[in-house]
């Protein structure tokens, strides 16, 4: 598999197969799909998290396999989500005022909706909290933060017999009003997975979130990737100890009332992981500081 600064997790609970993001390179995707045999013709539906484009990149192989595929994404004040079919640089040559670049690669933010680029496309723009089958809920909330304030971002909230599965994209509302969100539907909080966005959080903050999932919401396990940052992996693991579970690129992790690495049980944050992720995190707009009951991550940490 190939590591980017990119999201995507295929998740598999409650008799579903759901899509949650699409990475930030199409043929990345591709690729990472490929060499875990994920059938993306067999999905029950897609959860596209926020427009940027690390977790929408591969957007257009998604459709290009299955074009009908039920999509949900977030409406918010610009129109929902979209990300071009055009280079960047045929957009700064048609466009008085480019759109701000969401990564550093070509496919670039676009401020407009969604269906104006793939208007073939099975999308539902969800304005707010929503059960959209039952017992699973996306959970739709709004940031407040500099830089990106007014962006929503959707999360997936599964109740199962052990607590809610959540599964989170960046949580640019804050990792604690979108847990607090989920804990409204079910208080006990089972299994968290995805981007904290705590990647140039300060420490004391970094320390207020990981007491406050493991004190406050009791948190049994926890997962954290993507654009949550060293020193937050750090603070995690040290507050949750044994309930705090690898999640790197291609791994497989199990969300029974004991949730466990499936892939590799030996799996660990290694050196050659720190290099990549550093690197990659470096050439990211986030260094800017801006059921087989099963969650399998195609994600780099």
């Amino acid at each position: 598999m190939t590591k980017d600064w990119g999201y995507a997790a295929l998740v598999e609970i409650n008799g579903k197969r759901i899509l949650f993001d699409t990475g930030d390179d199409p043929a990345i995707f591709a690729r990472n799909v490929k060499a875990k045999a994920v059938d993306l013709t067999k999905l029950d539906f897609v959860v596209l998290s926020h427009r940027h484009g690390d977790h929408v990149g591969g957007f257009s192989y998604l459709l290009s396999v299955n074009p009908k595929v039920k999509i949900y994404a977030p409406k918010d004040g610009l129109g929902g989500i979209s990300v071009p079919t055009c280079p960047v640089s045929s957009i700064a040559k048609t466009s008085r005022s480019p759109p701000k670049c969401a990564t550093t690669t070509a496919r670039r933010l676009m401020l407009c909706g969604l269906a104006r680029f793939f208007p073939g496309a099975n999308i539902q723009l969800i304005d707010k909290t929503t059960e959209v089958v039952p017992g699973i809920t996306l959970i739709a909330l709004v940031s407040d933060a500099p830089g990106t304030k007014e962006l929503k971002e959707l999360s997936l909230a599964i109740n199962t017999p052990d607590g809610i599965v959540l599964v989170v994209g960046c949580s640019h509302p804050g990792i604690e009003p979108i847990v607090a969100e989920a804990a409204k539907i079910n208080p006990h909080i089972h299994f968290i997975a995805g981007g904290f966005h705590l990647v140039v959080a300060q420490d004391t903050a970094i320390e207020k979130t990981a007491t406050s999932l493991h004190d406050t919401y009791k948190v049994d396990y926890i997962a954290p990737g993507h654009c949550t940052g060293e020193p937050t992996f750090a603070a995690m693991q040290r507050m949750f100890g044994d309930r705090y579970l690898y999640a790197g690129l291609g791994t497989t992790l199990g969300v029974g009332a004991v949730a466990r690495v499936e892939s590799d049980r030996n799996a660990a944050l290694n050196e050659d992981d720190l290099r990549g992720y550093r690197m990659l995190l470096a050439s990211s707009d986030d260094s800017e500081g801006s059921i087989s009951e099963t969650v399998r991550l195609a994600q780099v940490q």
